[in-house]
């Protein structure tokens, strides 16, 4: 579990496609310290939970190595990452650890992309648009997570959503990259799936 606070931010360092099969073996650099990444620990990148395989020193920063599947490169953004792509990247919580944003799973459920982008005194507004069947678990002033952040919906019109990004979290995410047409990582708040869930079981 995660609570989409971003901790980092890597970057793609090396990405290898298996000829035989669709699974995608990459190398992130990161500033996490080698022994807090022990193999077999999960790493949201970019909001999506991949399991550690290897890891180990590269100078002044710190590598590891995980797996992507054909599953989530289909669901997720996973399929446009390369060499030198810039990962928002979160440790799995611990027994004890801050609860900062909102309960997260790590498990993408699809794809937003950005409509529009409007800065405004060193913050910004995004729209974004996902599928019909996505945005109903989309409402104002619940939560989202967005290329592994959390976030509060501002607005929403049918399948549309606003966001309102602060200083912060431009500089300490990959989110001030953002731009229209930018396809982003989606997951769903957990609360709205099981209400949703629970509505359709009367």
């Amino acid at each position: 579990m995660f609570t989409g606070i971003v901790t980092d931010i890597g970057e793609i360092e090396t990405l290898t496609r298996p000829a035989q099969n669709q699974l995608h073996r990459l190398r992130i650099l990161c500033r996490y310290h080698q022994t807090a990444i022990a193999d077999g620990a999960s790493i949201a990148c970019n909001g999506v939970c991949l399991t550690v395989v290897a890891s180990g020193g590269a100078g002044e920063k710190t590598w590891f190595d995980v797996d992507v599947g054909a599953e989530t490169l289909d669901v997720t953004t996973a399929k446009h990452w390369a060499v030198g792509t810039r990962l928002n990247l979160e440790r799995a919580l611990k027994l004890g650890d801050e609860l900062g944003g909102h309960i997260v799973a790590g498990h993408v459920d699809g794809i937003a992309t950005v409509v529009t982008r409007d800065d405004l005194h060193g913050m910004a507004r995004f729209e974004l648009r996902t599928t019909r069947d996505l945005a109903r678990f989309v409402a104002a002033k619940g939560s989202v997570t967005l290329d592994g952040v959390s976030l509060t919906v501002n607005t929403v019109l049918d399948q549309t959503f606003s966001v309102f990004i602060i200083p912060r979290s431009l500089d300490a995410t990959t989110l001030g990259d953002w731009h229209a047409g930018r396809e982003v990582n989606l997951e769903v708040d957990l609360m709205a799936r099981y209400a949703a869930r629970l509505s359709e079981m009367k």
